[in-house]
């Protein structure tokens, strides 16, 4: 199973943005306190949308609450990574992995990082900015672990239209 981890997110659209993405990928979502915003705000039920009652969450105390609990390979995104998000093997439908992201003004602290070293991952960008958008930084990361797992049971195509809905459409 994907699982994404946000450790205390700050800004709501960000995590309403990634809530949608996990309704959208049938993956986990894991919230670490202190929240930046209240799960109650506008803002998030703006940015996910009709979605969030789909999404599957669970918020967690702190690190060592949601370490007790989960269970699987951990992988940090990180911009003191020094290998990219390719070159990692997300492949095995069985393993629960987690995707781990720090918050926005800061990332994740290097004292959690450190003990991580060898997963610990960057996708790679210019030199023009400090860090890709944390909602983006997630439908990368997802979307390259679904890549690798062959897109397991999502929709190849739209279920509410006929197949040749762009051929039919045509007049």
């Amino acid at each position: 199973m994907i699982n994404i981890v946000l450790f205390e997110p700050e800004i709501p659209g960000n995590t309403g943005n990634i809530m949608r993405t996990c309704v959208a990928t049938n993956t986990k979502l894991h919230l670490i306190k202190p929240l930046g915003f209240s799960l109650d705000e506008k803002y998030i039920r703006r940015s996910g949308v009709n979605y969030i009652d789909k999404c599957d969450y669970e918020v967690y105390e702190n690190i060592e609450d949601f370490y007790s609990k989960n269970k699987g390979t951990y992988y940090y995104l990180t911009r003191y990574g020094h290998k990219p998000h390719t070159s990692f093997d997300y492949s095995n439908k069985e393993e629960n992995i987690y995707f781990i992201f720090g918050k926005e003004s800061t990332g994740i602290p290097p004292k959690l990082l450190k003990p991580h070293i060898e997963n610990c991952m960057r996708i790679p960008m210019t030199d023009n900015v400090r860090a890709l958008n944390l909602s983006n930084s997630v439908a990368i990361m997802v979307y390259e672990a679904l890549r690798q797992q062959d897109f397991l049971e999502l929709l190849r195509e739209e279920p509410h239209k006929s197949k040749n809905f762009i051929e039919e459409s045509i007049d």
